[in-house]
Order: structure tokens, then C-alpha cells, then sequence
């Protein structure tokens, strides 16, 4: 009885449902911005760019506190409402789908590779020492659960919206989720870094991330592995 009530909830929730969702999940990103340029500011009395390492590290960890319970809220949200259960184990990969998986890390790499004139995880400990680095790819590890829950839920309404207008072999193949991602948070960079470039770098990855997301079945557990070695290495 419940599976067929989880059905029919899931049948009449609108595209639009979901992308609510993953524009949710984009506006969570862009809380930081709030913290970054208004509120921290005014407690440290001094803008981003002159912050001591421990205003930046408390910088961090309050914006993966942040990051946090609005990716879990959303996940929640997701289960509760619509009955789209992200949590939900999937199907094992084939062979193939590891090697494609590990191909996209190799490729993600090799751009980054070149974007950071070597390895953007060696060039970050360099950069910023242990203690920094090591707050540094928390961060990372939370701003990955949030786009990918941008392209989970951005996938999720395209196909609701699209997918019977592709012939069946296309329907579920087409990284709605990627695109998505690429002009919310890919653009963002535009503005936060000041670079059309880095704008660019992130549309191209926010489809790479889509399209990983699709070859592990849009496991989340997976896709999360997938895209922070995409995003952080």
C-alpha cells in the first residue's frame, strides 16, 4: 500500500517541485556571499581578503555548518514531501560504469591540471599549509553536496519535464542536471571570482558532474565520491 501511494505522489509532483528544490539547493550555496561580504566583515572588522587564517578556518566551519543542515533539510524535504528518497540504495555498478566514473575523474583532473599549472590539491597544501588545507577540502566537501544536489533535483525536474518527448533509448541519459548546475553555480563563479574564465570552467564542469552523476546511477553516495574527486583534485 505504501509503494503504491509513494507512486502516485511521485507521479503527480510537478518538474517544478523539484527544481524549487534545486534552486534551494543553489541558494544555499549563495549564503555564504551573506556571510563573507556583509556579516563576518563587520565581526572581524576587516574584509575577506585581510582575514587572519583563524577568521578564515571560522569562515569555513560556519559555512559547512550551514551547508550541512540545508543539504540535509532538502534530502529530508525531498523524502518526506515527494517521496523521492536520495538515501535509498541503488543498483551496483557494472564494470563499465566504474570505468567510465574513473575516466571522468581522470579528465576533471587533467583540466584542473592545467587551469592550476599542476594539481589543484598539491597547489592548495603549498598555498595554504596543513592546517588551512585541511579546512580548506572540508569546505569542499560540503560545497560538493550541494551542487550535486543541484544536479540531482535539477535532473529530476527535466525529466519530469522533457524525457517523453525523447525517444525511450535517451530518456534518463541526458545531463539535465549537469546543465542545470553549470548555470547556477558555474556562473556563480563568475561573480565571486571576478572571472568570465572561471565562469566558463564551471559550466564545463557543472555538465561533467552531470554526466558522472548519470553513470552511477544517480547514487548519491556514489556521485558525491565521484564529483569531490572531480571538483577537488
Amino acid at each position: 500500500m505504501k509503494a503504491i501511494v509513494k507512486s502516485e505522489l511521485q507521479t503527480r509532483t510537478t518538474g517544478g517541485a523539484y527544481f524549487s528544490l534545486a534552486i534551494t539547493a543553489f541558494g544555499g550555496l549563495g549564503i555564504e556571499v551573506l556571510y563573507a561580504f556583509f556579516l563576518e566583515p563587520y565581526l572581524y572588522g576587516a574584509p575577506m581578503q585581510e582575514w587572519t587564517p583563524l577568521q578564515t578556518i571560522l569562515h569555513w566551519i560556519l559555512t559547512c555548518a550551514t551547508w550541512g543542515v540545508w543539504g540535509c533539510h532538502l534530502i529530508r524535504t525531498a523524502r518526506n514531501n515527494y517521496c523521492l528518497d536520495l538515501l535509498a540504495p541503488k543498483k551496483r555498478l557494472k564494470p563499465r560504469q566504474r570505468m567510465l566514473a574513473l575516466l571522468f575523474v581522470v579528465v576533471a583532473v587533467a583540466l584542473s591540471a592545467i587551469d592550476w599549472n599542476g594539481l589543484k590539491i598539491v597547489r592548495e597544501f603549498q598555498n595554504k599549509g596543513l592546517l588551512l588545507f585541511s579546512f580548506q577540502y572540508l569546505y569542499y566537501a560540503f560545497e560538493t553536496l550541494l551542487f550535486l544536489l543541484i544536479v540531482l533535483f535539477g535532473q529530476k525536474a527535466c525529466e519530469v519535464w522533457l524525457d517523453n518527448r525523447f525517444p525511450a533509448s535517451l530518456q534518463g541519459k541526458i545531463p539535465y542536471g549537469g546543465i542545470i548546475c553549470g548555470l547556477t553555480w558555474g556562473l556563480a563563479h563568475t561573480f565571486t571570482k571576478g572571472s568570465l574564465t572561471a565562469g566558463l570552467w564551471g559550466i564545463l564542469w557543472g555538465f561533467m558532474m552531470g554526466s558522472a552523476c548519470l553513470v552511477v546511477n544517480k547514487d548519491i553516495r556514489k556521485a558525491w565520491l565521484v564529483m569531490f574527486l572531480m571538483f577537488a583534485f
